[in-house]
């Protein structure tokens, strides 16, 4: 029976060879992530490993913010690092050296104006030179490190970059007007954020803490032990001169590298997780096409089967000898998409490399054993399993009935069984999906009922398809003659492999059309939001999303053309009984550069003090006009009443007030953007006068709406594309399927195809015919897709209504027709060798096979 099974791999290579594509890709999918997420953890763990080795110990302020900086859990008790801070640690016997630590955000210009970098994450810091006059963490390799204010120096690749030398000016901007400052120095660091093409800009210690911080105050204080003192020791003597905030922490550089480590590690994982996932959508979709091919393999050996079972062979022989095809093919399959995945693996390191501009951290490609073991066993297991069904169809063969026969045909009773169980999951699943629509189960639900919801229509796509294909039916004779109503009645001759064949697709097009419809809802929600809510002309922010400087924002209210600005700025504060996000804006232009769609109450209570709430946070905490709420301002408690109720908007926060009295009450805000509302609406004149207010700020961002609409809508675009790219995989495995079940079909159609050639039937009548059967298999499949994926992606907006505002279901008609359209493309592409094969038989040869 085993070399009858080799046998019979041999004997079938070309009709196999789409079955071990299908795994191949899929093995190769799981095996290139494994291995790139590896290499490039492996990678970024060994650069971020440098940035500890001058360090014993490091104590942190995580409270430290520069001065205008909102944060959620600052308290105006906290103490900060200073000077004397670092002083009385110095004073210890264990310390080495002791140094403070600035860092924040600064961008560079290149000559042209332009930033250099990746936005925020370009950072600045201070040089903190000890007796020899050298900070060991910056080498440097031209002139000195700055020592004055109007001194930087500059990272060798940046400065390389912009073509900066010693003694140039070069312009450098942190949240507010850009300023001018000479270069002193050009350094080397073993720092990631340069090793990732960011940019390093170094400052004198106080112009650090005077830009970038506040006065006087520092990160973190840095420490290096003395000879014979371990980092535990040196700990445990720093606590004993700290202050007892919950704010510091002391940690040993070995602790800060396991931290790292682990952070990078978690990343990496969620990273691996989507990809397998991806991966694991891949080989779902090709169970179907590898079950299919067995079960027209085993359809095709019948015969030869039986003839088996008659000579004495047992069910169990015949079942091992598929699953012994099945194993064969596995192996080989997976251990080229093993082969196939370290390639990948390299690819994608290259290619993150390459987008990085040589930036990104590389290392040697690492494969490691899991890697293989679990390349290998998901292959195997994946095509065992897929071929279990078919092996036990197989079995059950009758020696003398299947002499007479092809094909044996479902029993009416095994296909009730199948429709009944079908129909059961089917409305499970759709009960959980609307469940979840009307906020009752949550995620669990709506990811169950998904899952079950497509698994019962898998169950009844043989029952479906003959009545949606026969929908197409007349068009098709109308269209294509003998051709189009012999193609009809083939798609749905065996309803089985039709509906496997066509489940294929449906898994792709449901989630591609899932996405799509989400993305498209989330658009139109912030389209929305912003045609309706934003008033404004113009929105001034920076690019990199940091708070804008005051300075910056009384600028751009005074620029010539400006009839109307307010800073909408963003704070914290304990208002009831928790910490909410309360919003701001100049009382005197608020109705001019929002909509607040106040319901209850007025616009004006802002300018009296008075707080606005939205009608979702009223509910909430049972408030309406007049009510009083106690609010905690760091000088102390006060009570805001309610002044108006306004209707849920995206820019906004929950609560609104007057920004006088945030300033009043000593509150530190984050102002996100400026909105501006000019004498004669947009023009460029007004935005180049706001350009030109923000003090030439390499990272100034003046936006209208559309700018906003677009820059949310490329967001969501790109995240889109993103798993468009993941999905395409599984849709390549699905035309695999197709094209796999067109060739097969036409082999074991050969004697039909004979006749009908024979009877008149010509060459190019039989490749329509195929490859018309193939679009109808491939729309019907699309079909159904689209359906589920959009009844998913409603669902999925339904249980994020009481989260997301406003939120509606898009049906992007256009994009649904064009996957469509596609379908149907796949369909022909798909029939493209089956339908010539089947053009090109011999009619006499074709009417004698067996």
């Amino acid at each position: 029976m085993y070399r009858t099974a080799l046998r019979n791999v041999l004997a079938h290579k070309g009709r196999l060879l789409m079955t071990m594509l299908a795994v191949l890709l899929g093995t190769a999918f799981v095996a290139g992530t494994l291995v790139f997420s590896d290499t490039f953890g492996s990678a970024l763990k060994n650069s971020y490993s440098k940035s500890y080795d001058h360090l014993s110990v490091r104590i942190d302020d995580n409270n430290a913010a520069p001065a205008g900086i909102a944060n959620e859990d600052t308290s105006a008790d906290d103490p900060h690092l200073t000077a004397a801070t670092v002083s009385k640690l110095a004073a210890l016997p264990g310390v080495a050296q002791a140094r403070g630590v600035v860092n924040g955000f600064t961008a560079v210009a290149d000559k042209s104006g332009k930033s250099i970098g990746k936005g925020q994450d370009s950072m600045g810091g201070n040089f903190a030179p000890g007796a020899d006059g050298q900070d060991a963490r910056y080498q440097m390799v031209q002139g000195q490190g700055p020592q004055h204010s109007g001194e930087i120096a500059l990272d060798k690749a940046s400065a390389d970059k912009a073509g900066y030398h010693v003694g140039d000016t070069v312009r450098v901007a942190v949240n507010g007007p850009a300023i001018d400052a000479k270069l002193t120095g050009i350094f080397t660091t073993d720092d990631p954020g340069v090793s990732s093409g960011n940019p390093l800009t170094l400052f004198d210690t106080a112009s650090a803490q005077r830009l970038l911080l506040q006065p006087g105050q520092f990160d973190a204080i840095e420490l290096a032990a003395a000879g014979g003192t371990s980092q535990a020791a040196l700990q445990s003597e720093a606590l004993t001169v700290l202050p007892n905030a919950h704010s510091i922490t002391v940690q040993t550089a070995d602790q800060l590298l396991a931290d790292q480590q682990q952070m990078i590690q978690e990343g990496t994982k969620s990273m691996r997780t989507m990809l397998l996932a991806f991966a694991g959508i891949s080989l779902f979709v090709g169970i179907f096409i590898i079950a299919n091919t067995f079960t027209m393999l085993v359809a095709q050996r019948t015969r030869e089967l039986a003839l088996l079972r008659a000579i004495g062979a047992s069910r169990k022989q015949v079942t091992r000898s598929v699953l012994v095809e099945a194993l064969l093919i596995g192996t080989v399959a997976a251990v080229a998409g093993l082969l196939a995945g370290i390639g990948i693996g390299a690819g994608l390191q290259s290619l993150i490399g390459s987008l990085g501009n040589g930036s990104t951290p590389t290392g040697p490609l690492i494969i490691s054993p899991t890697t293989v073991v679990a390349a290998l066993a998901t292959g195997i297991v994946v095509t065992v399993l897929s071929a279990l069904l078919p092996a036990r169809r197989a079995a059950r063969i009758a020696p003398v009935a299947a002499m007479s026969s092809a094909d044996q045909p479902a029993t009416q009773k095994s296909l009730v069984v199948r429709n009944t169980i079908g129909a059961v999951i089917t409305a499970g699943g759709l009960a959980l999906i609307i469940g979840a629509s009307q906020g009752t189960g949550g995620n669990s639900a709506l990811a169950g009922g998904a899952a079950g919801s497509l698994i019962g229509i898998f169950i009844l796509t043989p029952l479906l398809s003959r009545p949606l294909i026969a929908v197409v039916g007349p068009l098709l004779a109308a269209l294509f003659g003998v051709s189009g109503k012999l193609a009809r009645q083939n798609a749905v001759r065996n309803p089985r492999r039709t509906a496997a064949t066509a489940s294929a697709l449906t898994i792709g097009l449901t989630l591609v059309s899932a996405l799509t419809v989400l993305g498209a809802s989330f658009n139109g929600m912030l389209d929305r939001e912003v045609a309706n809510g934003m008033k404004a002309d113009y929105a001034v922010g920076l690019s990199n999303g940091l708070s804008i400087s005051p300075d910056i924002a009384t600028r751009v209210a005074q620029a010539p053309g400006v009839t109307a600005a307010s800073p909408l700025t963003e704070s914290y504060l304990k208002i009831g009984d928790s910490h909410r996000g309360v919003s701001g804006l100049d009382a005197a232009h608020a109705a001019q550069v929002m909509n607040l769609g106040v319901t209850s109450g007025s616009v004006d209570a802002l300018g009296q003090g008075k707080l606005l709430v939205t009608a979702e946070a009223a509910k909430s905490m049972n408030l309406s006009v007049g009510s009083t709420v106690p609010t905690v301002f760091p000088d102390g408690t006060a009570s805001l009443t309610v002044g108006g109720i306004f209707t849920d908007n995206a820019l906004l926060k929950p609560m609104l007030v007057d920004n006088a009295v945030l300033t009043a009450h000593h509150v530190q805000s984050n102002t996100n953007v400026v909105l501006v509302k000019g004498t004669g609406g947009e023009s460029q004149s007004l935005r180049q006068a706001l350009v030109a207010a923000g003090g030439d700020n390499p990272l100034i961002d003046v936006q209208t709406k559309q700018d906003l609409k677009n820059k949310v809508s490329s967001v969501i675009a790109f995240a889109l594309n993103m798993l468009y790219g993941l999905l395409a995989m599984s849709i390549v495995v699905a035309v695999l399927g197709v094209i796999n079940t067109m060739a097969m079909s036409v082999f074991e159609r050969k004697r039909e195809i004979g006749m009908l050639r024979a009877i008149g039937l010509d060459r190019r009548a039989v490749k329509r015919m195929v490859r018309l059967e193939s679009v109808v298999i491939s729309l019907f499949g699309a079909v159904l897709g689209l359906v589920l994926g959009c009844f998913l992606a409603w669902a999925v907006n339904g249980s994020l209504k009481d989260s997301v505002a406003n939120l509606t279901t898009v049906l992007p008609w256009g994009q649904l027709l064009v996957f469509l359209g596609l379908s149907a493309v796949v369909g022909l592409v798909a029939a493209f060798w089956p339908s010539r094969r089947a053009a090109k038989l011999d009619i006499l040869d074709s009417i004698k096979a067996a």
